[in-house]
């Protein structure tokens, strides 16, 4: 939390209408329970979580677990260097062959996204996190 305080009480954040905070879906950070925490300390704050099997953080351990199978296991490795080029010579390889993301997420559905977040938000909430920042 204390750097969420550092972020929301600097410009623009302290006085932008909304903030979203993006996080993954630690424990400490799941649950309603931590939205609520978020929202009472920053009005103007939104917690959106990542989605469970999809984000990006899934991806990148995806990736890892892809090395540790395919180029660390077994540790056959005398040198560090040994290591190094192995790793490099796979992400050459890898690059080679992989496939960019094909992202659905439109901005249209972000407009639809914000407009339902509206509709859930009291139209003084920007003003009440202004006064509760000042205070």
């Amino acid at each position: 939390m204390s750097l969420v305080v550092q972020v929301m009480t600097q410009e623009p954040y302290a006085s932008a209408r909304r903030v979203f905070r993006v996080v993954d879906n630690g424990s400490s950070r799941c649950g309603k329970r931590a939205a609520e925490r978020l929202t009472a300390a920053f009005p103007n704050a939104v917690m959106v979580h990542t989605p469970v099997h999809a984000s990006w953080l899934h991806q990148v351990e995806i990736y890892f677990s892809v090395v540790q199978r395919k180029v660390v296991s077994p540790n056959h490795f005398t040198e560090l260097t040994q290591v190094r080029d192995q790793l490099r010579a796979f992400e050459d390889r890898y690059n080679t062959t992989a496939q960019p993301f094909q992202w659905r997420f439109t901005t249209s559905g972000l407009d639809d996204l914000l407009a339902r977040l509206d509709r859930h938000t009291p139209a003084d909430r920007h003003q009440e996190s202004s006064v509760a920042l000042a205070a």
